[in-house]
């Protein structure tokens, strides 16, 4: 009846993306604090404060978040305000409003997503990307660069 009963169970204990390994939060519950997760993580709430897994981070249509997110893997549908770092893909649905700054190494963008802030994107894990601030960006400063 219920899947915490492990006897028999053949899953590897350390697959953080096992389907039965999401920790979720539903609409309608508000959390202040840090949330760190050792696997999966969808948000339909709202979170105030760090949110952390190694694993991938739903954010639904309903959820928001402000604060700092670290994950390996993102789909947003719903609302970021603050700091984003993904390891590897960072997917902004067409639903998707995120106002701050986002570092990832891939970026997906479905039309319709509002992005507000900078990007640092590429498997540069050195911090050597240099970053873009939609204010001081001119078509002259990109051609003076390159």
């Amino acid at each position: 009846m219920f899947k915490g009963n492990n006897s028999g169970s053949n899953q590897k204990t350390g697959d953080v993306n096992a389907p039965d390994r999401l920790n979720r939060i539903v609409e309608g519950t508000n959390i202040q604090g840090e949330i760190t997760a050792e696997s999966n993580l969808r948000i339909d709430g709202f979170v105030k404060g760090h949110v952390s897994t190694k694993g991938r981070l739903v954010v639904g249509v309903n959820g928001k978040i402000e604060g700092d997110i670290i994950c390996q893997n993102a789909d947003v549908e719903g609302e970021i305000i603050g700091t984003i770092k993904v390891g590897e893909l960072l997917s902004l649905k067409a639903t998707a409003k995120l106002n701050g700054e986002m570092t990832t190494n891939k970026l997906h963008i479905e039309p319709g997503a509002e992005f507000s802030g900078t990007c640092v994107m590429g498997n540069d894990k050195k911090g050597l990307t240099k970053k873009l601030d939609k204010t001081s960006v001119t078509v002259e400063k990109i051609l003076e660069e390159h």
